[in-house]
């Protein structure tokens, strides 16, 4: 049998991705019940406070003072999708724009020609741990595109399909479609400015959840597209003649249907599909171009510019603990979920 499998690799704190993806960021702390002002209710001794990415005691301050998160940092060039299936994000950005969300929602952020965020974690239950799980996604964009205006766009959990596909045997695997389609479902539209805005990119970025022994195909595509599996939780999978354990990645090979076959435990993959932008790639840090000097002329932007400057009260802000899930637009619109 001709292998459909390219790459196998273990996975990281930040998986490689295929173009047009840039790299996956994978977050998942079991954090301790809040300390009423949404930080843990712990002692953050022995971490190192600003830069604490050992997961002690199972959990993170990542770049977080008080609250865990990342303070305001500007990105520019390419797109971030956060999911966020466990937990809560608090989102505020140089655009004046704001929200919080999570359980299941997603943010779709093109930054585009440059914008300053933050991604703070609040800590809201003051009685029980807090866990978050959340991918953050970074994908490309092309050149013509480095420069569009900065937007997000908001897709609450209630509005991404979920489609339950039964193998011959009846078993189920679910999948959440965040980009893309299958069968007769599609993903709520992506930023305006997407790359993923195109169906022609065939960008498809899908949660998978197995039941034990399921069987589940992934769709032929056509033949440049890049697609990648992430089997983060279960035991293990079986492709073609192969045996592959949780916490891995497989890099596939284009082209034809991809069945694979859940052992005996639940599974959780993330699926990434896209056509690759062939386009050279410089980054540096949170800056993603086609050049060196165009990277020195985003570096010089955000000095000049802040990217419209940090209109909060913090570097870390964060909405008060009593608001639900919402999202403010930079244009004035609400949302509230």
């Amino acid at each position: 049998m001709k292998t459909l499998i390219k790459t196998i690799r273990p996975l990281g704190f930040h998986w490689q991705t295929q173009d047009p993806f840039l790299f996956c960021a994978y977050h998942h702390d079991i954090f301790p019940k809040g300390n009423g002002d949404m930080g843990p209710d712990a002692s953050l001794s022995g971490r190192t406070i600003g830069q604490d990415f050992v997961q002690k005691d199972g959990w993170r301050m990542y770049h977080g003072s008080k609250v865990p998160g990342f303070p305001a940092h500007p990105h520019k060039g390419f797109e971030t999708v956060t999911l966020v299936e466990r937990g809560l994000v608090d989102h505020s950005d140089s655009l004046g724009a704001a929200g919080r969300f999570g359980n299941g929602d997603v943010q779709w952020m093109t930054a585009g020609g440059g914008v300053m965020h933050s991604e703070m974690f609040p800590l809201l239950k003051d009685d029980e741990k807090n866990e978050l799980l959340l991918f953050q996604i970074w994908l490309n964009l092309p050149k013509a595109k480095k420069n569009v205006p900065a937007h997000f766009k908001m897709m609450w959990n209630e509005d991404i399909p979920l489609v339950e596909e039964k193998d011959e045997n009846g078993r189920i695997t679910r999948i959440k479609i965040i980009s893309g389609s299958l069968g007769k479902k599609h993903s709520p539209a992506p930023a305006p400015d997407s790359y993923a805005a195109d169906p022609d990119h065939e960008v498809a970025i899908w949660l998978i959840h197995m039941e034990p022994g399921s069987k589940f195909t992934l769709p032929a595509v056509s033949g440049e597209t890049n697609r990648s599996l992430f089997f983060y939780k279960g035991g293990t999978i079986a492709i073609e003649d192969q045996i592959i354990d949780a916490g891995h990645s497989l890099d596939l090979k284009p082209g034809a249907p991809f069945t694979y076959t859940n052992g005996d435990t639940p599974s959780a993959l993330l699926f990434l599909q896209g056509k690759p932008l062939n386009e050279p790639v410089v980054q540096h840090g949170p800056f993603v171009m086609n050049s060196n000097q165009e990277i020195q002329e985003a570096v010089y932007q955000y000095q000049r510019t802040q990217f419209g400057g940090w209109p909060w009260p913090s570097t870390e802000h964060t909405h008060p603990k009593e608001k639900g899930r919402f999202a403010v637009h930079a244009d004035g619109r609400e949302e509230i979920k």
